[in-house]
């Protein structure tokens, strides 16, 4: 049996969609594809929230990001099927090869620090860095990409510290009015042990490692950074949040304060994470600071 190209209405399916010949993106459309190219995989619920300001119709919105998909522009990552009840979820689109040529022929192609790895994983993280740069853009603030920061210096994401590695899983800055300030994103899926007495990645570790790149500036010579920098840890298990908190206190010393951690929500909506940005972060000390 073949795939089923239409459902019972005669729309596109999440396999099958009919092409369309001769789409070209709108100027609302490449914001989308621009964002995408900066944060990686956006669902249709974050690229509607991105250009609100200009389109508030979000089910003209749905039909673009159809569109785009029939003329090749968008394509829809086949792990988003793997959770519970995926058919009720927003679609999460992702470039094709034709959106990121496009953006070359009109010469604002970027080559951005995309998230890697497990593909959810990976999916997180865009999610947290894309709705903060929206939240931020309609609170006056700018939001500064990975790529942006590493041109200065010319770095790459890692940092070298004594023979290991600290690789965050992303990088970005915000500019309010008073300044700059710049964070390493930490998205904890319980992947990893705590502790471990062998070479494995662990929580543990990390929290070692930003404890001893804090203390020695690592990040401001190797990123050429002159702004003040925290790193922010987003835990899917809330239970592990308080351990890293007491692993904090025990192991950090001083530097408690530059340790800022959230529990994310179950589902990744806009709705969930534009309620979790509003809250107030906890330092590793356990003392709340005011949302980004």
């Amino acid at each position: 049996m073949g795939i089923q190209q239409t459902d019972r209405l005669g729309r596109a399916t999440f396999h099958h969609i009919e092409p369309r010949i001769g789409v070209r993106p709108t100027e609302r459309e490449i914001r989308w594809l621009k964002h995408i190219e900066r944060h990686g995989p956006q669902s249709s619920e974050f690229l509607f929230e991105l250009t609100r300001d200009t389109h508030r119709c979000k089910d003209t919105a749905l039909r673009d990001m159809q569109k785009l998909r029939a003329g090749g522009y968008l394509r829809l990552p086949r792990q988003q099927r793997a959770t519970e009840r995926a058919e009720f979820q927003s679609y999460i689109y992702d470039l094709t090869k034709q959106s990121q040529d496009y953006l070359k022929s009109l010469g604002i192609a970027e080559k951005t620090i995309r998230p890697t790895g497990h593909w959810w994983h990976a999916y997180a993280i865009s999610a947290v860095t894309s709705t903060l740069d929206t939240r931020a853009r309609r609170r006056g603030r700018e939001f500064i990409p990975a790529h942006k920061i590493l041109e200065r210096n010319g770095a790459e994401l890692g940092i070298p510290i004594g023979g290991k590695w600290i690789i965050p899983d992303q990088l970005f800055a915000v500019r309010y009015a008073d300044g700059f300030r710049a964070f390493l994103l930490e998205v904890d899926r319980a992947t990893e042990p705590l502790r471990s007495s062998h070479a494995r990645k662990s929580l543990i570790q990390s929290v070692d490692l930003y404890a001893e790149m804090f203390a020695r500036d690592l990040h401001r010579r190797h990123y050429g950074l002159k702004s003040s920098t925290a790193v922010l840890y987003v835990f899917t298990n809330p239970s592990r949040l308080a351990v890293f908190q007491r692993m904090v206190q025990e192991r950090a010393g001083p530097l408690t304060g530059r340790f800022l951690c959230k529990a994310l929500p179950e589902r990744l909506t806009w709705e969930s994470l534009d309620e979790l940005h509003q809250r107030p972060w906890l330092t590793g000390g356990g003392q709340e600071v005011a949302g980004l």
